[in-house]
């Protein structure tokens, strides 16, 4: 485990020169997300392969250094790792909060966290579309269901969906 200064060092070079930031073409899910206690936003672009596993993720996004890191940091992991959908679902925010540093996150664990957050909403969403489709649903059905998963609130408070774009510009985040 690096020590606290190359923590920081990593956070800030991640923030400064982001790694996988942009839209991503043909994405399965694209899911924004945000804090509202600071205005921090990100938005999660995945791509999966009919084996479930992530075959690409890239985010855009606005914020602290420390949501900004966390997605590119984030970002950077998955592409190199290609986990499974399952595998991101069970990512924990613990784990997330280890990866980037305990002692630089500090107790912004939402700004440390709301990528994978995010991230854990477009693998479900994913999955969701897919057993659905499986079972033979419309996509006007799948749509419909889907809604509710996007205007979802998480147990730590952050949001997704609308809820995340509506809060563009409000709040107390870096810019």
């Amino acid at each position: 485990m690096p020590d606290r200064e190359t923590q920081i060092a990593i956070l800030v070079d991640h923030f400064r020169r982001p790694r996988h930031k942009g839209a991503l073409e043909g994405a399965d899910a694209t899911m924004p997300g945000g804090n509202p206690g600071c205005g921090d936003l990100v938005t999660m672009h995945v791509k999966a392969g009919a084996d479930d596993r992530v075959e690409a993720v890239r985010f855009e996004g606005e914020g602290c250094t420390i949501s900004q890191a966390a997605a590119s940091i984030l970002a950077d992991r998955i592409n190199k790792t290609h986990p499974t959908l399952d595998e991101v679902v069970d990512f924990s925010y613990e784990q997330m909060i280890d990866m980037l540093g305990r002692d630089v996150v500090g107790f912004r664990e939402r700004c440390a966290t709301l990528a994978l957050g995010t991230l854990k909403m477009a693998a479900k969403q994913i999955q969701a579309y897919r057993r659905l489709r499986a079972a033979g649903r419309t996509d006007e059905e799948i749509r419909e269901l889907q809604r509710a998963l996007l205007n979802a609130r998480s147990e730590s408070g952050l949001v997704f969906g609308k809820a995340a774009e509506d809060q563009r510009g409000v709040g107390g985040g870096e810019a």
